[in-house]
C-alpha cells in the first residue's frame, strides 16, 4: 500500500450517483458525495479524488459553467475550500488529481464535500468520460483527516462502468498470408467511434471476394451483445491476392480486409503481433487477464506480451503474469511470452522491453520505487549495462523503445541480446532510433507495438490525450505459430513493423554468384554458414558481387505513397508509384515532429494553408484521432 493505512474504516466514505454503464466518450455529470468519518477532516487537512494516468477525462475546469467540464465543489457545512487540478498529484498510477483542501473551518463527522463533475445547472454539457472501456473507473478518493498529508484511501471506493458505443467503422482482419487450400479465419468487428470494438452490432452485409473462397458464406449478421464475428476453416483453392469486402444493402463497401496472399509453398509465414502494452496492475487499464483477451478475441493478434514498468511489478504480480502466459500460450492460435519493461532511468540507459522463452524466470528491476518488498533488491538491475550483464546466458530477446524514457542505445547495447529497436508505438514515432543504431554500426531489426496503456493491446487508438498516434503492429516471419518460431524470427530479424496496418511486406536480395549466409553475427563468434543465391531481411550475409538486385515487394489496403530505399543513413532513392499528374490539383500540408527527445516532446501543432487566386472545394484531415479537437 503506497498510502497510510491507518484506520480506513473511521476516514468516512463517498458515493457516486448515478451509478451504472456510460458511453465512451460520451458527455455526463456524475456527483461524488464524500461524507466525513469519525475524525472529520481538520483545518488545512484535505482529499484527492484521483484518477488513473491513462484516463482521457476531460480536464475539469471552474470558470466556465456553461463550458464542458465545468466541476463545481462545496461543503455541507459552509466551510471555505480550496480547489485545484493537477495531472500528477499523487503516486502514479493514481497521478490526476482533484484536490480540495479545507482552508476555513472544519468538518465533523457526517458533514459532506459534495462534487459534482460536470455541473450541467448553468448549461455546461457535461464532463466527457473517458474514451476507452474500463468496467470498473473509479472516482478513487483519498482522505488526509488529520492534516498531516499523509492520505488513507477509503476502503470502498464509488466506481461506474464505461462501455463501447454503437459501430461507427467495420474492419475485416484475415490473415496476410496462406497456402493455397490451406485453412484461415475472418474476423469481423465494429467499432465506435474511439476504436472501442462495439456490442451493438446487428447489421447485415453482403460477402464480395476477387477470388473463390471456400466456405465463406455470401451474407454475414451482427448479433447484439458479441464483439466479434469470426468466420473459421475457410481456404482459397488457387494462389493470388485475395480482396475480401464487405457491401451494405446499397452497394457500399463498408470495409476492406486487410490484403491476403495466397502462395503455392512457403518456409515461413506472416503472424502479427503486439509485443507491449500494460494493465491496470502497473500504469495500465483493466486486468492484465482482460489485456490478453482483448489481444486475441477483439484485436485478433497471433503474438501478444504484457510489458509491465518493472518498479511496479511485485512478486506476487510477476508470479501472476507468468501464470497468465502459461495459461494463454497455446501453438497454432495464440503465443504468449512472459515479459516486462525494464525501465531505468534515462541516464542509466533507458526503457527496454525483455521477452523470456518460459516462465519461472528472474525479474532484473530497474528498481524498487514502488514495490516495497526488498527482499530480492539485489537482484535489481539499477542500469541498461547491468542488465544486459544479468541477462547473460538467458533464453530471452530484448528490443529498445521510446516511451516515458528513451531508450539511450549509444550508452549501453548488446549484439547478442538486443536484436531490434521499436521504431513507432502509440507515443509516435521515432526513426531517430534507427539512426542511432547505426551510427553505432548496431545490426538491429525494426518492431513496432503499441505500448498501449488503454487496455486494447493490437488495436490501440490513442484517445484524446497523451498518445496522439494510433498503435503499431509487428509481423514475424516464421517457420511455426509457437514460441519458438517466433523467438527465431525475433533473433534472426525476419520481422517488420507498421503503424498499425497489415501489409504484405517482402524485402530480398539476389545475388548472381552464391553469397555466404550465417546463421549468427560472425563478429560475435563462431557461427555456421550456407551458400544461397537470394536473401530476406534480416540475414546475414558476405558475397564477392559488385551488385545485387534488391527486390521490394509491397502490398496494401490502400495505396503506396512512396518507398524510401535507405543504405544505412544515406537514402539511396525515393520510389513514388505515381506520376504527378496522378495527383490532381490536391494539396497535402503535414506537420510532424517533436520537441526533443524527452518525457515533453509533444508539440502543438498551429498553422495554416491559404490559396490565393483560387478556392478550396474540400477538405480531409488525415490522422486526426482526437474528436476533441477541431480542424476548420
Amino acid at each position: 500500500m503506497p498510502h497510510s493505512t491507518y484506520m480506513p474504516e473511521k476516514m468516512g466514505s463517498a458515493a457516486v450517483s448515478p451509478a451504472g454503464a456510460f458511453e465512451a466518450g460520451s458527455f455526463q455529470e456524475f456527483t461524488v458525495i464524500y461524507t466525513a468519518g469519525y475524525f472529520g477532516i481538520d483545518d488545512t487537512g484535505s482529499i484527492k479524488v484521483v484518477h488513473r494516468f491513462a484516463s482521457d477525462m476531460g480536464r475539469p475546469q471552474f470558470t466556465d459553467p456553461t463550458a464542458p467540464n465545468y466541476t463545481t465543489v462545496e461543503a455541507s457545512n459552509g466551510a471555505v475550500l480550496h480547489v485545484e487540478y493537477d495531472m500528477k498529484r499523487n503516486i502514479r498510477p493514481w497521478d490526476k488529481t482533484l484536490y480540495i483542501k479545507v482552508v476555513r473551518g472544519f468538518l465533523r463527522e457526517g458533514d459532506q464535500i459534495i462534487i459534482r463533475f460536470g455541473d450541467r445547472r448553468q448549461g455546461s454539457p457535461g464532463i466527457r468520460l473517458q474514451t476507452f472501456c474500463e468496467n470498473t473507473f473509479e472516482f478513487r478518493v483519498l482522505v488526509d483527516a488529520i492534516a498531516t498529508y499523509n492520505y488513507v484511501e477509503l476502503p470502498e471506493q464509488p466506481e461506474i462502468a464505461i462501455i463501447a458505443g454503437p459501430p461507427v467503422l467495420w474492419k475485416a482482419i484475415a490473415p496476410t498470408c496462406r497456402t493455397a487450400g490451406q485453412s484461415f479465419r475472418l474476423c469481423l468487428k465494429g467499432e465506435d467511434r474511439w476504436g472501442n470494438p462495439s456490442s451493438q452490432c446487428t447489421e447485415t452485409f453482403q460477402v464480395c471476394t476477387n477470388m473463390p473462397v471456400d466456405g465463406l458464406p455470401e451474407k454475414v449478421t451482427f448479433t447484439e451483445g458479441d464483439f466479434s464475428l469470426i468466420l473459421e476453416d475457410l481456404c482459397c483453392p488457387k494462389t493470388g491476392d485475395l480482396v475480401i469486402e464487405l457491401m451494405d444493402a446499397d452497394g457500399n463497401v463498408v470495409c476492406r480486409a486487410n490484403p491476403m496472399r495466397v502462395v503455392e509453398n512457403t518456409a515461413l509465414l506472416p503472424y502479427w503481433g503486439d509485443l507491449h502494452g500494460q494493465s491496470e496492475e502497473t500504469i495500465g487499464t483493466n486486468s492484465a487477464r482482460d489485456f490478453y483477451d482483448f489481444g486475441r478475441n477483439k484485436a485478433f493478434l497471433d503474438v501478444c506480451v504484457h510489458q509491465g514498468n518493472d518498479f511496479q511489478i511485485t512478486t506476487e504480480f510477476w508470479e501472476h503474469l507468468n501464470e497468465l502466459s502459461a495459461e494463454f500460450n497455446e501453438d497454432g492460435r495464440f503465443t504468449v511470452f512472459p515479459g516486462w519493461e525494464w525501465s531505468g532511468n534515462t541516464g542509466l540507459g533507458g526503457d527496454r522491453n525483455v521477452l523470456h522463452m518460459q516462465e519461472g524466470r528472474q525479474i532484473h528491476r530497474s528498481s524498487h520505487a514502488l514495490v516495497n518488498d526488498l527482499s530480492d533488491v539485489t537482484t535489481d538491475s539499477n542500469s541498461a549495462a547491468e542488465l544486459f550483464q544479468d541477462l547473460k546466458g538467458e533464453d530471452c530477446t530484448v528490443f529498445a523503445h521510446i516511451g516515458g524514457r528513451y531508450a539511450d542505445i549509444k550508452m549501453a547495447h548488446d549484439n547478442q541480446l538486443e536484436r531490434s529497436v521499436e521504431v513507432h508505438s502509440a507515443w509516435g514515432t521515432f526513426e531517430w532510433l534507427i539512426h542511432d543504431a547505426f551510427e553505432q554500426g548496431y545490426r538491429v531489426g525494426i518492431l513496432s507495438n503499441s505500448d498501449g496503456h488503454k487496455g486494447r493491446p493490437g488495436a490501440s487508438h490513442p484517445g484524446a490525450t497523451k498518445f496522439g498516434s494510433y498503435g503499431g503492429l509487428s509481423c514475424m516471419l516464421a517457420p511455426e505459430h509457437s514460441r519458438a518460431g517466433i523467438m527465431e524470427a525475433l533473433r534472426k530479424r525476419h520481422h517488420y513493423g507498421t503503424t498499425g496496418c497489415r501489409m504484405v511486406l517482402d524485402a530480398r536480395v539476389h545475388f548472381d554468384n552464391p553469397a555466404e549466409q550465417f546463421a549468427e553475427d560472425p563478429n560475435l563468434g563462431d557461427t555456421t554458414s550456407d551458400m544461397v543465391s537470394e536473401a530476406m531481411m534480416g540475414d546475414i550475409l558476405r558475397s564477392d558481387d559488385d551488385e545485387v538486385t534488391f527486390r521490394i515487394d509491397v502490398l496494401a489496403s490502400s495505396p503506396i505513397e512512396r518507398i524510401d530505399v535507405r543504405n544505412g543513413l544515406e537514402t539511396v532513392e525515393v520510389v513514388r508509384p505515381y506520376t504527378e499528374i496522378d495527383l490532381g490539383r490536391r494539396i497535402r500540408v503535414l506537420w510532424e515532429g517533436s520537441e526533443y527527445r524527452g518525457r515533453g516532446r509533444e508539440t502543438i501543432w498551429d498553422g495554416n494553408a491559404v490559396l490565393v487566386g483560387n478556392t478550396f472545394e474540400r477538405l480531409d484531415v488525415i490522422n486526426r484521432y482526437n474528436l476533441d479537437k477541431r480542424f476548420d
